[in-house]
């Protein structure tokens, strides 16, 4: 599986249940971790959920993929979903703001 084609389906499955402010970031040459980082938030614990639930559903029914790793979906503060070559952190609005991804590992493209 490409990690470039698993980003756009993430992106879009966020972007269908209105994420905010979606933002991909390449990371490949900065970790090991993974290939990608796809940062989004939620204006509420009910939406975070929602979205994480959402992206599960739907790359799993497009992309037969399901995710390794799954963290904080139930608080709904900070979700993460772990595909391997991508890595999903949703994130209310507080949590977002004290954590910003975006500035530790460099400026991401912003995704419509």
């Amino acid at each position: 599986m490409n990690s470039e084609v698993l980003v756009k389906e993430i992106c879009d499955a966020l972007n269908s249940k209105k994420a905010q402010d979606v933002v991909k970031i390449n990371v490949t040459d900065k970790t090991c971790l993974a290939d990608y980082f796809v940062v989004a938030g939620g204006r509420s614990t009910t939406q975070v959920r929602s979205l994480a639930d959402n992206v599960e559903e739907l790359i799993e029914k497009k992309l037969g993929l399901t995710v390794t790793r799954r963290e904080g979906v139930a608080e709904g503060r900070w979700a993460v979903l772990d595909y391997g070559d991508v890595i999903v952190h949703i994130f209310n609005d507080e949590q977002r703001l004290f954590y910003h991804l975006e500035r530790l590992w460099g400026e991401g493209e912003k995704v419509d």
